[in-house]
């Protein structure tokens, strides 16, 4: 136990290394989709570039977007709307009739012809609501059919079945045109029932609804099948519109069977390889030529934390709606990693995760194809993210790529350039506004990680700082060699195209170590009296050696930045302090150690 408790104190940082990759894959693992992979990459318009293709085995064809939109279309113009009859309607006007009859015809003394005129009423009314009475403004003109509902029956109908009040008047006329008595009371009579009657057929638009998903659920998703063996497209032959939705449907069958028993394992198995093969490339890369961040667990944990939320976003948008897929600002993850590291990592890091989403989305080639490119651009286009200008130039020119990639991409697999999605540029450019948010992104990942970016490295670059303002007093020499080191500096990154205001800050702080015993050196010096003069070569080089310790110790007790301190670190490399080296030499020519004269290091390990 004592033997393992010792191996992990020894190897903590590996063991947290191999932990990251392996809870990184996981859960890329979790967020891939559990389907096999079609074999083969194809695209409309394009030539099949394999062996001629038979069908393995029997499966159906899907009907294309457009022939599943002319079927709906179809089917919903052929259904009919239903309607529901209120029963109780009729019972509550045939009272109301009742009760107001005798007041409203109280001028007819003669009870014969009173009792006439009300079973001819009451006539009228079961005539009124034998199918039902509409509103006046029923918008279906009478020859359109509807279903009827009746209690719990219904049956079909025309409109002009049912009885609409606006022909209340011609009712009664024609009714009653063989009696004096009620073509004497056709007004009145007209006039009262108008009063009374009530529509009770109304529009059952929850029924309707359903009975509208039930028919556009049973249209049937195919529309042929192909048989085991059938030559499905040869070598070299252009994969058209048929050929294309033929494979399409080949390979969701494919996915769809992969799916069905042990196959699902060996997928994941696949999978595992395939991701853990992607993260430890990543980490050998990083290892190989940016071993500070290597060594750095909470740098590492910051780079594969932004992968995994990256890929995480498009999952989650695929799984939403996969039409909204180029709204994914993917732009971001190399914006953020050159704002914090270099440009060469970001790119690298790019492509990886690109191609971990290529197994979440469809059409991974075109998907991959546009987000490298754009992502190139996004790494060549900004230099000084502080500057609100330039993100926004750099914003513009990913939009743009991104525009022109896709309309060529349009024009290869539909043959003209009529057939570009407009709702897809209109996603292009939703991209480009949600990518300016990785400003306050940066902010909020600087507090989180302790990080630096140039943003930070503005704030640093103030001469009012601390550390600054002190080294200036106590040391005005270096203070000013600083500045000119700075500006000379800052020219020179400029040229070769470095982060010149890293250089500028990495400058402005590299000597701050001279603080401590400033006075023994030069540049701090008044007369020609030196303290020099009392110290043998050996201890003279000591403490011109130890500025760099010093330096190191001062910046973390100003919570200076690990990119600021790597410039205190390295400025010397493992170079000699010469003049007391020679001093030494002449001194004692036999037993000189170079090593007591030579800087510590490391050596410079970027072009900043």
């Amino acid at each position: 136990m004592k033997f393992i408790w010792r191996y992990i104190n020894a190897h903590q940082s590996l063991i947290y290394k191999a932990l990251l990759i392996l809870c990184s894959s996981l859960l890329i693992l979790y967020l891939f989709p559990k389907g096999g992979q079609f074999k083969y990459e194809f695209q409309k318009g394009k030539t099949w570039q394999y062996p001629t293709y038979y069908a393995p085995f029997d499966f159906s064809i899907l009907k294309t977007e457009a022939q599943r939109t002319a079927d709906q279309q179809e089917v919903v113009s052929s259904l009919k709307p239903y309607y529901r009859v209120d029963l109780s309607i009729r019972e509550r006007v045939i009272n109301n009739f009742d009760q107001q009859f005798d007041t409203y015809f109280n001028t007819l003394s003669n009870k014969n012809r009173k009792k006439t005129l009300y079973t001819f009423g009451r006539s009228l009314i079961d005539s009124i609501y034998r199918v039902g009475v509409v509103a006046p403004n029923f918008g279906l003109s009478k020859d359109s059919s509807l279903l009827l509902i009746r209690s719990n029956t219904e049956r079909e109908i025309t409109a002009g079945e049912l009885f609409n009040p606006k022909d209340l008047y011609s009712l009664v006329q024609q009714k009653g045109q063989n009696n004096r008595l009620f073509t004497r009371y056709t007004v009145p009579l007209y006039e009262f029932l108008f009063e009374l009657i009530v529509p009770n057929i109304s529009f059952d638009e929850k029924f309707t609804e359903e009975a509208k998903t039930i028919a556009l659920s049973d249209i049937p998703l195919y529309r042929d099948i192909v048989k085991e063996g059938q030559l499905i497209i040869g070598q070299g032959v252009v994969v058209e519109d048929q050929q294309f939705q033929v494979l399409e449907s080949l390979r969701q069958e494919v996915v769809s069977k992969a799916q069905d028993g042990n196959s699902t394992y060996w997928i994941v198995f696949g999978y595992v390889i395939l991701i853990l093969l992607t993260f430890t490339l990543l980490l050998i890369f990083i290892k190989k030529y940016r071993n500070p961040i290597y060594e750095n667990n909470r740098k590492l944990t910051f780079i594969f934390f932004n992968i995994l939320t990256i890929v995480a976003l498009t999952t989650v948008v695929v799984n939403f709606n996969v039409s909204y897929i180029y709204a994914v600002p993917i732009c971001i993850l190399p914006l953020i990693i050159k704002a914090f590291f270099d440009p060469r990592l970001g790119l690298f890091t790019h492509v990886l995760t690109i191609l971990l989403i290529g197994f979440i989305v469809p059409n991974s080639f075109e998907f991959i194809f546009l987000q490298i490119v754009a992502g190139i651009i996004t790494i060549q286009s900004i230099t000084q993210l502080y500057r609100r200008a330039s993100l926004f130039i750099s914003v513009a020119q990913i939009v743009l790529v991104y525009l022109i990639a896709y309309i060529a991409f349009t024009i290869v697999q539909e043959g003209t350039v009529l057939e570009v999605e407009m709702t897809n540029l209109g996603l292009f450019v939703l991209n480009g506004l949600i990518t300016l948010f990785v400003q306050p992104l940066i902010y909020i990942y600087e507090k989180i990680f302790r990080l630096v970016s140039d943003v930070s490295l503005l704030e640093l670059s103030d001469t009012n700082s601390a550390v600054l303002k002190e080294l200036s007093d106590k040391a005005p020499g270096t203070f000013h060699h600083s500045l000119q080191v700075a500006n000379l500096a800052e020219a020179a990154a400029n040229e070769i195209g470095a982060n010149s205001l890293l250089v500028r800050v990495g400058a402005l702080y590299h000597d701050i170590g001279k603080l401590k015993n400033s006075i023994y050196f030069s540049e701090n010096q008044k007369g020609n009296v030196s303290p020099h003069d009392d110290l043998t070569p050996k201890q003279s080089a000591a403490i011109i050696i130890d500025h760099i310790n010093e330096g190191i110790a001062m910046a973390k007790k100003y919570n200076i930045p690990d990119r600021i301190i790597d410039f205190i670190r390295t400025h010397h490399g493992t170079s000699m302090v010469y003049f007391f080296y020679k001093k030494e030499m002449e001194q004692h020519p036999d037993r000189v150690d170079q090593e007591d004269f030579r800087y510590n290091g490391p050596k410079p390990f970027s072009k900043e």
